[in-house]
Parts: structure tokens; sequence; C-alpha cells
């Protein structure tokens, strides 16, 4: 019987502006601000911003690495 894997994992693909404030510890403001700067993708539902966990993380690691923004 051949198994059947799907093609994305179950876990967490999106962060929202809250979870990111609590990540970088900045404001909400500031959150937005960097939302709809283009760093990173972001999904809109209606008035909801989510934002890809994986562009999100992945952008992170690279400031981090560079020493910051």
């Amino acid at each position: 019987m051949e198994q059947i894997v799907p093609k994305y994992s179950v876990g967490k693909r999106t962060y929202s502006v809250d979870e990111i404030r609590t990540i970088l510890n900045i404001g909400r403001r500031k959150a937005y601000e960097l939302c709809n700067s283009g760093e990173f993708k972001i999904v809109r539902i209606g008035r909801t911003i989510r934002i890809s966990k994986l562009s999100f993380d992945e952008w992170l690691d690279d400031i981090t690495n560079n020493g910051g923004i």
C-alpha cells in the first residue's frame, strides 16, 4: 500500500502582527510600518494581515547575521 505524504506540513505558516511585535519587542505602529515595508511577504485577508513565517524568519536571520537594520 502506498503512503500519502502531504505536500505541506500542518505546522504554523504565518504570524500575526501581534506575534511580530512580541518577537521584535516593538510597538504596534512600528510593526505595521514594517509589515507594509515590503521586507517580507504578507497576506491580507480583509483588514487582517498575516505574515509569512518563512519569509519573516529568513529576513530576521539575515538582519541578525548582518548586525541589524
